[in-house]
């Protein structure tokens, strides 16, 4: 079989260990984490071997490369980067691997007995002589069948597993990689590596890249340069951009994939006649937008604008009662601004409620839920985190969700089992923090409201932007295709936890329970989600995993995908939207001088309750506050908004 790269086998930081795995303590079947104990040459005893492995059964012969650790609570380890496995060739192994289980239709029993049958020659008779096994008692035609099979099985993935490890792919990922495409994970990255970025978490082009080069694939093939051309969207994206001016768009894929401008050009047409791009325009500029995203900023404004003609979903209501009413059951006197505010809201199919801190938009959320609630209104309320949620209902006293929770993630499918074929079920749907939801979010919301109910949109347009891409509050309000209330009147005024001995360190961060951790991207499966902020309660280096508490609910991680948490003890001010604390500090330094933005530190002032302290210069703070524009985003909601209404009329 073919070696991993000796370069990467043998580094001056790395050892490599072999040896027969005597008995295999833990693994994963999902993402391959597995704890081994291993009979490796050149050691009298014992060694324990962690790593990720497609698949592992005793009696395999294991090589791999790693370092070793010095756990306190397990003692020495062997940390391995890459795992390779082949199949037994001494009589103990064979048997070990055979009575492992690991082969459908053998157990310890029947393994004996084909150990003594064919001895070492027994996986050349399962391979080449099948019809020879039923020359052991016992074994019919049925099992003999059952048999042979699983060993085509694994044969299949060890081959898989031995290609990716010598084209560079570390076993963790090459789990995922066979997880996702089977028997057919060599087929697909021989003919077209960079459909991993597209396919497999975790994997972006650069990585992706990085394998096709190892395959030989020149930097100026098109499969290359036109993959490039969505990866360089995507970066686009990852600033807020749906889209991107052609102009910018092709000096950009240059810089990124070194190539020259015509290869570009040549690509972004094959782009575009398979529709994989969008080539449209926003005002003057011509752009070129992510398919998925082009579509999705048009779905968001057929949605709204199709909410906004239909009748309300509750009889007529009499302000002026409703009115006093709310102020005898609060015990507040509302301001002319919210009783106006209050009364537009009462006879909207659509509204849009924005406004700093202090203004007063909870107190008027909660007086309309108030009185729709008593009048037999069916709610809903959600915002993008799980922090936002829960102020939310604290605020309001109705329950308010996550978007996800409440849209109810399909794990199995990646999206959502709340859809056009599958509607909320609500009169009303409140959502918060608007200024927070991103257009692929905003999408799938606007896709699963019903056509009859009301829409109340809640945000702040001073803030920062959603970290994902587009800017739909902010497009919402400048496209004038619904009501706004625009609030301006105010009405109120981390020591690390010490890693004890249960502990874990990966991908550069030491977990330990206690510690304040956050979640840095959706995960369906597990129900947690980008900015989720929970605490460690337990971290098990036996078991290889992980369990966290978000908002009282448990969570478990293997060790391998701890790449999606990270400390929380300091955000970023983008994480912390949505949020409120007692006391925030905030750096403002003009060596930082590209976050010197007055919606960056708006958003980060505006988190504090009773304290903000800004540690810097008055000339950091200065220049934030002057600095208006920050960086413009690339979208087209307002323009399908306005387009769609001027139409209507």
């Amino acid at each position: 079989m073919n070696s991993p790269p000796q370069a990467q086998l043998e580094s001056a930081t790395r050892e490599v260990l072999a040896g027969l795995v005597e008995r295999v303590t833990f693994h994963n079947a999902e993402n391959g984490f597995c704890v081994l104990r291993i009979k490796a040459r050149g050691h009298r005893e014992l060694i324990t071997v962690i790593g990720h492995a497609a698949v592992i059964a005793a009696g395999e012969w294991v090589t791999a490369s790693g370092e070793w650790v010095n756990d306190r609570t397990h003692g020495q380890q062997f940390k391995s980067r890459f795992m390779r496995t082949s199949a037994p060739t001494s009589i103990e192994g064979i048997e070990k691997y055979l009575g492992s289980g690991m082969i459908r239709g053998i157990g310890p029993v029947y393994g004996k007995k084909m150990v003594k049958a064919f001895g070492e020659k027994v996986f050349d008779v399962i391979e080449a002589e099948p019809d020879r096994l039923r020359e052991v008692t016992g074994i019919g035609p049925m099992r003999a069948k059952r048999i042979t099979g699983a060993w085509a099985e694994q044969k299949i993935v060890r081959e898989i597993m031995v290609f990716l490890h010598s084209h560079g792919v570390g076993t963790a990922r090459a789990v995922r990689i066979f997880k996702t495409y089977g028997a057919d994970a060599v087929q697909v990255m021989t003919e077209n590596p960079y459909r991993l970025a597209r396919d497999i978490r975790g994997i972006g082009f650069k990585t992706a890249d990085a394998i096709a080069m190892r395959l030989g694939i020149e930097k100026t093939a098109m499969i290359r340069v036109r993959a490039g051309i969505s990866y360089a969207l995507t970066e686009a994206m990852d600033e807020g951009h749906c889209g991107l001016p052609a102009e910018e768009l092709r000096p950009l894929a240059v810089e990124l994939l070194e190539v020259p401008e015509e290869l570009i050009q040549t690509a972004l047409d094959l782009e575009l006649a398979e529709r994989t791009v969008i080539a449209d325009t926003v005002g003057e500029a011509a752009c070129i937008f992510l398919a998925g995203l082009y579509r999705a900023e048009q779905v968001i404004a057929e949605r709204i604008l199709r909410l906004a003609v239909g009748k309300l979903p509750w009889p007529h209501i009499d302000p002026e009662k409703a009115l006093r009413w709310i102020e005898q059951k609060t015990g507040l006197s509302l301001a002319e601004s919210q009783v106006a505010a209050i009364r537009l809201a009462l006879f909207s199919k659509v509204l849009v409620i924005t406004g700093g801190p202090g203004v007063g938009k909870t107190t008027i959320v909660n007086s309309i839920l108030r009185i729709l609630a008593a009048k037999g209104v069916s709610l809903l309320l959600c915002a993008p985190t799980g922090r936002a949620a829960k102020r939310m209902t604290e605020a309001t006293g109705f329950e308010a969700k996550t978007i996800h929770r409440l849209l109810e993630v399909d794990p199995k499918g990646g999206g959502f089992k709340r859809n056009i074929d599958n509607l909320l079920d609500c009169d009303l749907l409140v959502v918060d923090e608007t200024s927070m939801v991103d257009v692929p979010l905003m999408q799938a919301l606007m896709r699963a409201v019903p056509d009859h109910a009301a829409l109340l949109i809640v945000g702040d347009i001073d803030q920062l932007p959603s970290v994902g891409p587009g800017q739909v509050l902010a497009d919402v309000i400048a496209s004038g295709a619904v009501p706004v209330v625009r609030l301006t009147e105010v009405f109120r005024q981390a020591a690390l936890n010490p890693a004890g001995e249960r502990k874990v360190e990966r991908f550069g961060w030491t977990f330990a329970p206690g510690d304040k951790i956050m979640q840095i991207e959706n995960d369906y499966d597990k129900d947690v989600y980008n900015g989720d902020i929970g605490y460690i309660d337990d971290v098990d280096p036996d078991g290889g995993e992980l369990t966290a508490s978000f908002d009282g609910r448990t969570v478990t991680y293997g060790f391998g995908e701890l790449d999606t948490l990270v400390p929380a003890y300091a955000a970023t001010i983008h994480k912390s939207q949505g949020s409120e604390y007692p006391a925030v500090v905030i750096p403002v330094l003009t060596q930082y001088y590209a976050m010197l933005q007055r919606n960056l530190l708006y958003t980060g002032v505006t988190r504090g309750k009773r304290l903000v302290v800004l540690v810097g210069q008055k000339k950091a703070v200065a220049i934030a506050v002057r600095n208006i524009a920050g960086r413009r985003r690339w979208s087209k909601l307002n323009e399908w908004l306005a387009a769609t209404r001027r139409e209507a009329k």
